[in-house]
């Protein structure tokens, strides 16, 4: 079993086009350098230079607010599922 990761649209060409995708890791941190890994050029999207998720990113556990849990050392476990979603602005 994996960890399924839901990719948003702004990011499927670094999977192929696939709108989910597995992952491995025991945090949130560990399951972004896989995917980093796996679907190059996807960890620079999802975290700054400091490691630190972007701002303009929410992520979701289970439909969780990562923010409100643990952030980025989030624990995550096989058969969990974690959305990516870009913060969207208007005005």
């Amino acid at each position: 079993m994996a960890i399924t990761v839901l990719i948003p649209t702004p990011l499927r060409n670094l999977t192929g086009e696939n709108d989910t995708v597995d992952g491995s890791g025991a945090t949130i941190a560990e399951l972004f350098a896989n995917l980093e890994q796996a679907h190059p050029g996807i960890g620079e999207r999802l975290c700054d230079e400091a490691g630190e998720i972007r701002r303009f990113v929410n992520v979701y556990l289970n439909q969780e607010d990562i923010r409100f849990i643990d952030g980025k050392d989030t624990a995550v476990n096989d058969g969990d599922e974690v959305s990516i979603v870009p913060a969207i602005a208007g005005g």
